[in-house]
């Protein structure tokens, strides 16, 4: 199932999605948008926080449950101030953008904790109706991430690398499935003001 006027960003920490978000944030139509991302700024997206930060120990499937569990609030959920209720603002004519989405999930958990569960736990979500997808060498993503100061859990170079493998697997799959989602491959080496003219491109009318 497609769920028009969701428009998601995807790639490794560090491709850039965050500051395009940002860009579009000041853009003078910014009132047509609902940004958001994941996790939410629910409880369970604030505990994720915390172990993406090193703050607490969990085992890779209990993180997989939980971003899930994240997920669906994110979707289904009706408080605005979280973050949730993706689905109620695309029905309301809103074009939902949000930072990472179940694609995540099948990437980032299936290197940790293999492929079947992360799989399986997200499949009931819905396909966003445009996909960006961030394509980017992790030793440029990590570059950017040090020069921000601070480093997750999953940022060390060696896993950003299986995941960007799996990214580049996941979105071929989807490619090749031809469910009606709309695949944009970017280039994140660019400069981000050429990345946003990319962007503005195929965004929703």
């Amino acid at each position: 199932m497609i769920l028009k006027n969701f428009v998601v960003f995807e790639g490794i920490d560090g491709a850039g999605t965050s500051t395009q978000i940002n860009l579009l944030k000041d853009r003078p139509d910014a009132d047509r948008f609902f940004f958001t991302a994941e996790p939410t700024a629910s409880p369970t997206g604030k505990f994720l926080r915390q172990v993406l930060k090193g703050d607490f120990k969990i085992d890779e499937r209990t993180a997989a449950y939980l971003f899930a569990a994240d997920r669906a609030e994110h979707l289904w959920g009706k408080d605005d101030s979280t973050g949730c209720g993706i689905v109620q603002k695309c029905a309301e004519g809103k074009i939902v953008v949000s930072d990472r989405y179940f694609f995540s999930s099948l990437a980032y958990q299936s290197v940790s904790c293999g492929e079947e569960l992360p799989s399986l736990i997200n499949s009931p979500f819905p396909l966003p109706e445009i996909l960006f997808f961030f394509e980017i060498a992790p030793e440029i993503s990590l570059s950017r991430i040090d020069d921000r100061g601070i480093r997750e859990i999953y940022e060390k170079v060696d896993f950003l690398k299986d995941t960007e493998e799996r990214y580049k697997k996941i979105v071929k799959k989807y490619e090749e499935m031809n469910t009606g989602m709309k695949i944009v491959r970017i280039d994140a080496s660019k400069t981000k003001e050429e990345v946003f003219k990319t962007i503005e491109s195929y965004l929703p009318r």
